[in-house]
């Protein structure tokens, strides 16, 4: 089959890679526009971008996917299909209507509980213990589509959102490839979402990584679990009358401790406990603002934190 690919982040690299090795003719890819990154707002191109360049493929970046002349060109490249990984964008039935397979889409959550931007985040920060990859054909809705294949994945107590990203994407990509052959070969089922058993993962803001000390510990661990790369986890001290920001990277619920929400029990040998709503949270690693990553007992040994002490 001719294929288009549309994609934007890491998570689309090896969906595409698996595409560019089928034998199947990729005729497109379709990618978000380049944007400034790091201190210094360098103009980098999005990884989907750079595979496929490496591979002499066709790179599109429209500022808009409904814009006119961006659906010509896909008319243009006559796709028998549109596959669609993590683009980050809304597609219009202009587009949708142009291939004759229809548009096909890898989302990372068991549909229909997790439609949304971020649902491998929204699912840690839940408490999930299973969640998944589904393939679908896309319609006009937000990950409405008929549902073809779908693969359950265990949330490990230690998984992070980081560590579920790279186990989705391998697993959306092996997926992926299934779901393009059942097309390719007439075979493709497709099954109704059940809406009234949808749940929604927006895309996520900074101030929801600021941490409620008043909620029980073990849903501030798992949003700590959940909230990487961003906007991250995070809280605040203050010290010598300024505000400072606390990364917060690993923790561990103390559910037979309590204390005042956000004050600190312990600071020593013992680590670095804070009392939540319910239960104790134990920070095993931090990040002070402009310094880095390290365990609990190196960030005390160079950081004068007391018992009382409030964070928040």
């Amino acid at each position: 089959m001719r294929i288009v690919f549309m994609g934007t982040p890491d998570f689309a690299v090896p969906s595409l890679k698996a595409l560019v090795a089928s034998g199947h003719e990729v005729a497109g890819v379709v990618t978000q526009p380049d944007r400034p990154r790091g201190r210094k707002l360098v103009l980098t191109p999005p990884p989907v971008k750079k595979i496929a360049l490496d591979h002499g493929i066709k790179v599109l970046q429209p500022k808009r996917a409904a814009a006119p002349e961006f659906v010509e060109e896909i008319e243009s490249l006559m796709p028998d299909l549109v596959a669609v990984v993590a683009y980050g964008k809304i597609l219009k039935k202009n587009l949708l209507d142009i291939p004759k397979y229809g548009c096909v889409n890898v989302h990372a959550s068991l549909l229909p509980k997790y439609r949304g931007a971020s649902p491998i985040q929204h699912a840690i920060m839940a408490g999930e213990r299973t969640t998944g990859v589904t393939t679908m054909f896309i319609d006009e809705g937000m990950d409405t589509g008929d549902i073809i294949l779908q693969h359950e994945v265990p949330i490990a107590d230690e998984d992070t959102s980081l560590t579920m990203w790279k186990k989705l994407s391998d697993i959306g990509a092996e997926l992926l490839m299934e779901t393009v052959e059942l097309i390719a070969a007439g075979r493709a089922g497709r099954n109704k979402q059940a809406d009234s058993l949808a749940t929604y993962a927006p895309m996520l803001k900074k101030e929801e990584g600021e941490i409620d000390w008043s909620l029980p510990a073990e849903v501030i661990r798992n949003r700590i679990r959940g909230m990487p790369p961003w906007p991250g986890a995070y809280t605040h001290r203050t010290l010598k009358g300024r505000r400072i920001m606390l990364k917060l990277l690993s923790g561990k619920a103390l559910p037979d401790l309590s204390g005042e929400p956000g004050s600190i029990i312990e600071a020593g040998d013992g680590g670095l406990v804070a009392g939540t709503g319910e239960g104790a949270l134990l920070i095993e690693r931090l990040q002070a603002e402009g310094g880095r990553p390290m365990d609990a007992a190196e960030f005390l040994r160079g950081h004068r934190i007391m018992a009382g002490e409030k964070l928040g």
